[in-house]
């Protein structure tokens, strides 16, 4: 593996402090198995476009929505489709925006962690303009910002934070990047460096608004570009704004610990993000399933078969392991009964998805 070679023997300032605990290790688990499945799973072209398709519009809506936004999914999908809506002009703006951050994001892919090539704040910088295109004043727009801001409980007034000084802003982004595209950065499993790069955007606030966008953005972009693109399908925007109060205070419990950046511990934000990254992947992995599933099952047959959950979950056990037995059964489904299972056994027989050899209570079955 290559780096640049300005970053090979750089003393590093900034340095993240964490603790890669059993939550984390278990969820990275998870969301590894999902990956796995979803790369593997053979989805026809149609299919993999219409969820690519559906990704994209969630992660701008849900992206949006999370900083106040007011549409609806349903009227974020016409305007990224180039529809006219009624509504607030900023907010069809915000939409539009963050349709061309995802559009750049693409036209970035390929900058993987084995080529050695470094991010650049150039790369932040045009993901802020595009965020804030004919929101912000021009000369606000991809700068850093030149004066404090600070960050008010909606409802008190009160601050509820307060980033660093103006005059510190570049050389905390400096710092950060000279991790980030250091050798013991790359390092860090890519989940983690797309949860790191997003706290420290934020914490910084290097600009005077549009902060949160361009942070997700850029966690996104690291996910994509270092094996996470996960062919498109999933959107961790929408994990954050399922519930937003979450979200915020996942960010606070590590921004109120420190002053200084570097002394803060990220376990609590970094448990939190992963545990997204794994949930939304799941969610994915589990549609791609029972998609794949009918797909090969229409294949075998010729006609497409009507399966139950339970049923699903069945097939899906000897699409894995080749057969299962009724007490293997009992352990894919824990809750049910054993006439249940039995019923279900039968049922897909009698739909010429699966064969009963044997007749023994160590009977077993497999597809057919």
């Amino acid at each position: 593996m290559s780096f640049p070679a300005k970053y090979a023997i750089i003393i590093l300032v900034y340095q993240p402090k964490y603790t890669i605990n059993n939550n984390i290790l278990k969820n990275i688990g998870v969301a590894e198995a999902a990956r796995a499945i979803i790369e593997n799973a053979p989805l026809i072209p149609l299919y993999e476009k219409k969820f690519q398709d559906e990704a994209r519009i969630r992660t701008v809506h849900f992206g949006t929505h999370l900083e106040g936004n007011e549409l609806s999914l349903t009227e974020a999908a016409q305007v990224i489709e180039g529809q006219k809506i009624v509504a607030r002009e900023r907010d069809i703006q915000e939409v539009i925006n963050y349709r061309n951050v995802l559009k750049y994001l693409d036209g970035l892919e390929g900058r993987k962690k084995e080529s050695g090539q470094e991010y650049l704040q150039e790369q932040i910088k045009k993901i802020h303009a595009l965020t804030c295109s004919k929101i912000l004043p021009d000369e606000n727009c991809g700068r850093f910002r030149q004066s404090q801001v600070v960050i008010r409980n909606s409802q008190t007034g009160e601050i509820a934070f307060k980033p660093p000084p103006a005059d510190e802003v570049l050389l905390l982004i400096k710092e950060f990047f000279a991790w980030l595209n250091s050798r013991v950065g790359f390092q860090v499993h890519p989940i983690l460096r797309a949860g790191i790069t997003h706290y420290v955007l934020a914490a910084i606030h290097p600009f005077v608004e549009g902060n949160g966008r361009t942070a997700r953005a850029f966690a996104i972009l690291i996910l994509f570009n270092e094996g996470y693109d996960i062919k498109k399908l999933f959107s961790i925007e929408e994990y954050f704004d399922r519930e937003p109060v979450a979200y915020y205070e996942a960010l606070q419990a590590v921004s109120n610990q420190d002053p200084k950046l570097d002394e803060r511990d990220l376990t609590p934000w970094l448990e939190y993000f992963v545990q997204g990254v794994a949930i939304e992947l799941n969610r994915v992995k589990e549609r791609v399933q029972k998609l794949s599933l009918d797909v090969k099952i229409k294949k075998r047959l010729g006609q497409q078969i009507a399966l139950s959950e339970r049923q699903i979950k069945l097939v899906e056990h000897l699409e894995e392991f080749g057969e299962i037995t009724t007490a293997e059964a009992k352990k894919v489904l824990p809750m049910i009964s054993d006439d249940t299972i039995l019923r279900d056994l039968k049922e897909l027989s009698k739909k010429g998805i699966v064969k009963k050899i044997g007749k023994t209570k160590a009977a077993k079955y497999v597809m057919k």
